[in-house]
């Protein structure tokens, strides 16, 4: 009953991040789009993106804490990959606003530390997996002019993760002594960008990008009224190739 009141909770976050989003969005369109006076009604400004993200994890975790954890108990996350999607808004000539949204990935967490826990295998094993839906909101400034094919840019803005589907191993279940559900509550940090756009012709491109955030969650794990604790920060970088059609 309590996991299921959670569960829900967690699930009303999300409109919280459409929200969120949604904001930072309009706000970046209300201060930006007049920054040109003469805008360049020729070059379109809408742009749909369709690639790939490579996801890096940089992990710093808290050594797991609770009822019979062994010291040094701790997790890791292994890099992984999802379809990268983006939507481009060109406000002016060098400002545009992005919205990026990947194919929620499936991430998996293992165990770092003992090599056993009591006598169940845990160092470098699996223990609990879990999808992020993470979108990112970023303004970027957008070298050169439209005259160039190739631009650099740069931008910044929020990025905001939802975890769910999140399941306990079998492994985990036995390093812990039962059937555990997790909790790992949602995240909203900063997140900046670099990348270069290749305009092959006036619809079609091609961008390259490297991206990081900050993305840290509370790490709950309850086994019959036991909880162990950690707190994760993830910190993920990614690296994008993409094809852009624009309209």
């Amino acid at each position: 009953m309590i996991h299921s009141f959670r569960s829900a909770l967690c699930a009303a976050c999300a409109p919280r991040a459409v929200r969120v989003l949604t904001v930072v969005m309009l706000l970046c369109a209300a201060s930006i789009a007049r920054a040109d006076e003469n805008p360049n009604s020729a070059v379109p400004n809408n742009t749909l993106r369709v690639g790939e993200y490579w996801i890096f994890y940089h992990v710093y975790a808290n050594d797991v804490q609770g009822p019979y954890v062994p010291s040094g108990t701790n997790l890791s996350v292994k890099n992984n990959s999802t379809p990268y999607l983006a939507y481009l808004r060109r406000l002016s000539t060098h400002f545009a606003a992005e919205l990026t949204l990947g194919i929620p990935p499936l991430t998996k967490t293992y165990g770092k530390g003992p090599a056993a826990v009591g006598s169940v295998p845990y160092n470098g094993v699996q223990i609990t997996s879990a999808r992020w839906f993470a979108p990112s909101a970023l303004l970027e400034y957008v070298f050169f002019d439209d005259t160039h094919k190739l631009r650099p840019y740069i931008g910044a803005g929020v990025n905001y993760v939802w975890f769910y589907s999140r399941q306990q191993t079998a492994a985990g279940n036995a390093a812990v002594g039962g059937p555990t559900a997790i909790t790992l509550p949602y995240s909203i940090g900063p997140a900046a960008t670099a990348g270069l756009n290749f305009q092959l012709t006036p619809r079609w491109s091609i961008v390259a990008s490297y991206s990081a955030a900050r993305v840290k969650s509370n790490f709950v794990a309850h086994t019959e009224g036991v909880a162990r604790t950690s707190t994760i920060s993830f910190g993920p970088q990614t690296a994008v190739l993409a094809a852009g059609f624009s309209f």
